[in-house]
């Protein structure tokens, strides 16, 4: 990789790209379900006073605005507790799939971003109750992704969104530092 390479990753990828831990235990368990918690209060405070210009910067060139961004966690976070829901009630169900990048250019993405943060508050306070109230076997079960074909473990999912959360929130505050 040359340096243009790994600059671009790092940019990309701010938090270091998502690996599957290999074993998650239940503190790392209540660590991840605990970012979910804390989400929408750290997404509020690094928003709160934005103007409309400070909205439309982007954390590098070609990438999605921080409007996007915000639009973006609401919708993929819809998809991820659709995900469990369909995991804990149907054996091991082909979940649908979503062409994020078409979603980034809907009109609805330049909704005001407080439409967003209300959800993403009312989501995650309703994520988090259902996620400390699973059973430890309940985050084995599994969906299969129609794109991989890989089947997730709710506890890898879990993890992924964790992740999903600081990776977002690492891309905003890189918007807000160019």
């Amino acid at each position: 990789m040359n340096l243009d390479q790994i600059n671009l990753e790092s940019l990309k990828y701010p938090i270091g790209k998502f690996s599957v831990p290999e074993k998650i235990d239940n503190k790392e368990r209540n660590t991840f379900i605990n970012t979910l918690a804390e989400f929408p209060e750290r997404l509020s405070a690094v928003l709160q006073d934005l103007k409309e210009t400070d909205l439309n910067r982007t954390y590098r060139r070609g990438s999605w605005t921080i409007k996007q961004v915000v639009h973006h966690c609401a919708d993929s976070h819809i998809q991820s507790v659709s995900r469990f829901r369909w995991a804990l009630t149907e054996n091991q169900p082909m979940i649908k799939a979503y062409n994020e990048n078409l979603w980034a250019q809907m009109s609805d993405y330049q909704a005001p971003i407080e439409d967003s943060i209300y959800l993403i508050k009312g989501l995650h306070a309703r994520w988090v109750f259902m996620l400390k109230n699973m059973e430890p076997s309940d985050y084995q079960k599994t969906f299969v992704h129609p794109e991989t074909m890989r089947t997730i473990t709710l506890e890898s999912n879990l993890a992924l969104y964790a992740w999903h959360c600081d990776h977002h929130l690492a891309h905003i505050h890189l918007a807000l530092g160019r």
